[in-house]
């Protein structure tokens, strides 16, 4: 039972009567089971990469409380102190994002990643939820009062991310956020005729980079004949399933993680099938859903272009990544390192996507009587 009254005017008070606590008990749930799942899946990990056995664990545990104070802290923001927040947040990410292509680390030929004080940041990863809302901002701004030519701007910003993402390379997250910049485009009203432009263009970029990029070819192949390519960790993973069965083996059974290299990560829901079954697969698919469709449906009543843009968008990144992350795993697509939803071990992608959530509870806020809604 909640300590605070109605009557409460302090600002706690106002956020816990207006923030969805359905979605946040959601996120909570998926909290408490990617701990459970890191738990199950690093020590073997660590230990074949020359850890000690717990120190992935202990990371992910120390990086847990940031990433709950990230949640709790943004989720208080009005909205216009959100929209300062993105647009920092996008214009410093998006220099590191720069800054790896000449200082980044190369890790499996790509540079991503930037040493920050010991820390090796991802900062394509922050770009994500950003760049969502600040292009929610943009577009928006083009149906205000005073002309603004937002969507210009907008696509301007966009070639710039994928242009810096794909010299990295990475393919996976340029479709990410594209998906989500098209969606957030076509929401504000994008003609018929950009609507077949650019899916046409999206279309030609997908066969560009078949040809342009080996290790992409490399995966198509592999997931279109199997016999093609080196498919190790998606047949370890659907072995994975199939030992699991309904029930799965039990926790710290599993045998799948001892010899798959991104079972922390990657493929972590691989982990999940093979110790705790179909059901808690089950359990997984249904907490995205439900944070997913809980968010469009707090949108339904929703007259602020902004809000409904800028929720859209970050809800596109979230179901995705979560999609691409379980459609990889089970060989429904081809592989794609991308890591699942406050499941995977924490890092960038843990932090990123505490921020993304953050602005989605900040949005989707009931703002009713809160004194700054603009």
């Amino acid at each position: 039972m909640t300590s605070f009254a109605r009557t409460d005017t302090s600002l706690m008070s106002q956020w816990w009567w207006t923030v969805d606590r359905w979605m946040l008990a959601a996120l909570g749930v998926l909290v408490f089971c990617g701990i459970i799942l890191v738990m199950a899946a690093s020590p073997a990990v660590a230990v074949r990469i020359g850890l000690d056995r717990f120190y992935l664990v202990r990371h992910h545990l120390v990086l847990l409380p940031i990433a709950l104070a990230i949640v709790l802290g943004v989720s208080l923001l009005s909205l216009r102190n959100l929209r300062r927040l993105a647009v920092i947040g996008f214009a410093i990410s998006l220099a590191l994002t720069a800054l790896t292509l000449v200082a980044g680390s190369e890790i499996k030929g790509a540079t991503r990643w930037i040493n920050l004080g010991g820390f090796s940041l991802q900062p394509s990863e922050f770009v994500k939820p950003c760049f969502a809302v600040v292009a929610a901002w943009l577009f928006a701004s083009q149906h205000g009062r005073v002309p603004v030519p937002g969507n210009l701007i907008a696509i301007g910003l966009y070639i710039a991310v994928i242009t810096l993402l794909l010299l990295q390379p990475d393919l996976g997250m340029t479709a990410v956020v594209s998906v989500t910049w098209f969606a957030q485009f076509f929401l504000a009203g994008l003609p018929v005729l950009w609507v077949a432009a650019l899916g046409a263009g999206g279309l030609v970029g997908l066969g560009g980079a078949y040809f342009a990029f080996a290790h992409v070819r490399e995966r198509v192949d592999g997931f279109l004949d199997p016999a093609a390519g080196n498919n190790y960790q998606v047949d370890r993973s659907l072995e994975a399933f199939m030992n699991g069965g309904l029930i799965g083996r039990g926790p710290g059974e599993g045998t799948v993680k001892a010899v798959l290299p991104d079972a922390h990560s990657d493929f972590i829901f691989a982990v999940a099938g093979e110790e705790f079954g179909l059901l808690l697969c089950l359990l997984l698919v249904a907490l995205f859903a439900f944070v997913v469709l809980r968010g469009f449906a707090r949108l339904l009543h929703e007259n602020n272009l902004f809000v409904l843009l800028a929720t859209a968008g970050l809800l596109v990144t979230f179901g995705l990544q979560a999609v691409i992350n379980m459609a990889s795993t089970l060989h429904l697509m081809p592989t794609k390192g991308m890591t699942l939803p406050f499941i995977s071990y924490g890092g960038s992608s843990l932090l990123a996507l505490s921020l993304t959530m953050g602005m989605v509870l900040a949005l989707t806020r009931r703002r009713a009587g809160l004194g700054d809604a603009t």
